[in-house]
């Protein structure tokens, strides 16, 4: 199948209380506000019109329901005067057993990681050993990534030894080379977050310093990554020399999704210091891709030294995923202030489904496709794009972020717990959350293997399947490379937390039993096929051979996202609510503030 598209060109501070799994008592998160009343009848309001009396004293705004009116003293932005979408919003109370078999879990993974390899930036957990990024020494991504968790389930004395390794032992006075995009959204988003809740844990309501003292020395490190040509960062920094680099194992290219996930970091910490350095780093990559982007969808491969994208696929997985994330999550964090970064997102939404959206034919499941180059060159000499019907496991993230940001748009207030009422919904909301709620079917039918585990990636059935497609593989999705390899890299599966995310979203959006129910069906699976008995987790080589080998690595976002989402899944719904905090794209929880005025972009 062949596309053509047109080629690109051109606050509250308040903290958020925790409740530990130990049952003790610690502040937490006041309850939302009740709903905004629905809105006033026009027949009701009309004759209000003909009152010649203090017309200079209200304002009359218009919504689909009708009109309502609105005294200038409440009028302190259209934003904060949105009408809620849920009716009532229930309680959503914990299922503390599942809960608390989450705990256990990540004890177990904890434990093990301890004991046999603490303070390494790895742990191999068949093996039982760790093992560092580089030779030049550990710079703790294990234990920074993992720390809020810690936190966030009340595993105090764990918390307490890792706390003292990161004051004592933590340094990144290390001449290695690292990823750029990995170190920030791991090390310093763990470092962020845990200064956030560490307020939680102290009588004065006040952050350890620790922690910002070890994110400031790490972000300085990382800086020089965005002394490019172009302004598009490095995506290799050396943290001793405070110099960034070229990847020359890709060409000197960068992926999208690397140089274009740092921002909600990097504004966080200009929040925290004062110092607009980190702010204006951030920025300037947005800045570049507003100028070179038209159409929304974004090729996975740039160029730090010309800042121009070029001819490679264009997917909402691997290399190109957290791009569109961080667009709405910008928006929120800033507590909805910078317009256009709604605006970039809503572009992207729209061109992802006019673009890649696609339905099998027989179980009609819904899914995103990729455009890969049909020629090879520069970008603006591509003239057709291939659909390749292929979906990573790392797009079923993008479920759960079209639902809130079909709840979190210009239209009305975020709410929780109850199912949204459809006829608040604009026709592009309607659109994103049906898309949202179907991906998430199709992210669930992909763990319909022998162990209950998803794919890394699945393909798709079209209907101009070549024959040993129609003939071999089941009616709807299948794993490609079965026959070819004996350890398919399609097949594996490495502990993601991509599906478990969105069914958290999902579940405090909506309140649905179906969604615990899904996750603790993936919980489920993972204890009994990726489990160590000696301690530890790891991934399987082949979802549909449970006897096929293990992985021998256990992730750092396997505790700091997917254990972490499924405790949240089934945990009180006021603890990290959405309307206080937004997650980074490594399951890290930051603030929602107010930016000051001169740091509020301005560009569209």
């Amino acid at each position: 199948m062949v596309a053509t598209i047109v080629s690109h060109t051109k606050t509250s501070k308040r903290k958020n209380g925790l409740k530990p799994a130990s049952g003790k008592s610690v502040p937490r998160a006041a309850t939302p506000p009740p709903n905004a009343k629905a809105p006033i009848s026009p027949l009701k309001v009309f004759p209000l019109l003909l009152i010649p009396i203090a017309l200079s004293a209200l304002v009359i705004l218009y919504s689909k329901g009708g009109l309502r009116i609105i005294s200038p003293a409440t009028r302190t932005s259209v934003s904060k005067l949105r009408p809620s979408r849920h009716s009532e919003p229930r309680i959503i109370k914990a299922d503390e057993s599942k809960r608390n078999a989450v705990v256990n879990a990540f004890k177990h993974a904890w434990s093990a990681y301890e004991r046999d390899a603490f303070g390494d930036d790895n742990y191999h957990p068949v093996s039982g050993r760790g093992s560092n990024l580089t030779w030049a020494g550990s710079i703790g991504y294990m234990i920074t990534d993992s720390i809020d968790a810690l936190m966030i389930m009340g595993l105090d004395e764990e918390y307490n030894r890792a706390r003292e390794w990161i004051a004592n032992d933590l340094s990144f006075d290390r001449d290695g080379s690292y990823n750029t995009f990995e170190t920030t959204i791991r090390v310093l988003g763990g470092l962020l977050s845990a200064h956030h809740l560490s307020a939680s844990k102290s009588p004065s309501n006040t952050p350890d310093p620790i922690y910002l003292e070890r994110a400031v020395d790490l972000a300085n490190r990382l800086l020089p990554a965005f002394d490019s040509p172009s302004g598009i960062p490095y995506p290799i920094i050396n943290l001793d020399a405070r110099q960034g680099f070229l990847d020359e194992e890709n060409d000197g290219l960068a992926s999208t999704a690397e140089v274009s996930t740092l921002q909600l970091e990097l504004k966080y910490l200009t929040w925290l210091t004062g110092d607009n350095s980190y702010w204006k780093a951030a920025e300037k990559i947005t800045r570049k891709f507003r100028r070179i982007m038209q159409n929304g969808l974004a090729p996975t491969l740039i160029s730090p030294t010309t800042g121009l994208f070029t001819a490679s696929e264009i997917k909402l997985g691997t290399k190109g995923d957290s791009y569109y994330e961080y667009l709405l999550k910008q928006y929120i964090q800033t507590n909805r202030t910078e317009l256009v970064y709604r605006d970039m997102y809503d572009e992207s939404m729209t061109a992802i489904h006019s673009t890649l959206v696609q339905v099998t034919p027989t179980g009609k499941l819904t899914y995103t496709s990729e455009l890969h180059p049909a020629t090879k060159g520069e970008l603006h000499e591509v003239a057709e794009w291939k659909l390749v019907p292929k979906q990573d496991q790392l797009v079923c993230y993008m479920a759960g972020l079209l639902m809130l940001g079909a709840v979190d748009t210009g239209s009305a207030q975020l709410g929780y717990g109850s199912a949204p009422e459809r006829y608040l919904f604009t026709d592009v909301d309607r659109r994103d959350w049906k898309l949202g709620e179907d991906l998430i079917r199709t992210c669930m039918a992909t763990h319909d293997t022998v162990t209950g585990l998803p794919p890394e990636i699945a393909h798709f059935r079209t209907k101009t399947d070549p024959d040993w497609v129609a003939r071999l593989a089941p009616s709807d999705w299948y794993i490609k490379g079965l026959r070819d390899a004996k350890e398919p890299y399609d097949a594996r599966y490495i502990l993601r937390p991509e599906t478990v995310e969105s069914l958290f979203v999902a579940y405090r959006l909506t309140g649905a039993q179906k969604y615990r129910d899904w996750g603790w069906k993936i919980f489920q699976a993972i204890e009994r096929y990726c489990r160590i008995e000696n301690g530890g987790y790891s991934g399987v080589i082949n979802v549909d051979q449970p006897d096929g080998g293990r992985i021998d690595r256990m992730e750092t976002f396997f505790l700091s996202e997917t254990l972490k989402y499924l405790y949240l899944l089934f945990d009180d719904g006021d603890v990290l609510p959405f309307k206080e905090v937004v997650f980074n794209t490594e399951g890290h929880p930051f603030p929602i503030f107010q930016p000051r005025s001169d740091l509020v972009a301005d560009f569209f």
